[in-house]
């Protein structure tokens, strides 16, 4: 975590740098977190600290546990499960509107976001092909039309990200998950909505199937 900035509210910048970290694994399942510590690498005062936890408590991203104070709560399975069997019935249909809609500049962006998630992984940063793989999916709920989809999914994505990182830990997944979505935009492009969307349910399934274990 780096000192922050004053372009948001002391707060909103606390939490969002402590979300990051949780999300992205800097900071993790178990490790506890001492505020005074955190507030000095943040350069703020234990004010904005506070409150951030405290938001992240209610978010069920932390726990407190009396002695120990407050521990990044592990992965929870229930949120993971409940948001990926959501995930396999929306996005194959999200798949099937967006395979109309697609533009030019939509196809030229989803062929630039595949080729970066494919580099990054080569490269060996997970974190980064993490963020592509986010933006790739973002990208069909955007060009879906359905703000529902979009709006449901993007409330959910921080629990998500925690085991999504635990998913790419497994050998070979990282790859699998870029051919995957390699297969579905190309068969989108070529207007075969049907086809891309039983890709997509098959990708959900194969990503449910790595769901790690508490």
């Amino acid at each position: 975590m780096r000192a922050l900035t004053q372009n948001k509210t002391l707060l909103d910048q606390t939490y969002e740098a402590l979300l990051e970290a949780i999300c992205t694994g800097s900071i993790k399942a178990g490790e506890r977190l001492n505020q005074d510590e955190i507030a000095a690498r943040l350069s703020v005062s234990r004010q904005p600290v506070n409150s951030a936890i405290a938001m992240l408590k209610a978010q069920r991203f932390v726990n407190d546990t009396g002695r120990r104070g407050v521990v990044v709560a592990p992965i929870d399975r229930t949120i993971f499960e409940s948001i990926y069997t959501f995930r396999t019935a929306v996005e194959p249909l999200a798949v099937r509107l967006a395979t109309g809609r697609l533009t030019r500049d939509a196809i030229t962006l989803g062929r630039d976001v595949i080729e970066r998630g494919k580099r990054q992984v080569q490269a060996g940063e997970r974190s980064a092909a993490l963020r592509c793989d986010i933006e790739f999916h973002n990208l069909i709920y955007t060009l879906s039309g359905n703000l529902i989809i979009s709006d449901t999914m993007s409330l959910n994505w921080r629990h998500l990200q925690r085991a999504m990182i635990e998913v790419l830990n497994v050998p070979g997944a990282t790859l699998r998950v870029w051919k995957e979505h390699d297969e579905i935009f190309r068969s989108m492009v070529e207007g075969d909505a049907e086809g891309a969307a039983a890709m997509m349910h098959a990708h959900m399934i194969n990503a449910t199937l790595q769901i790690p274990e508490e």
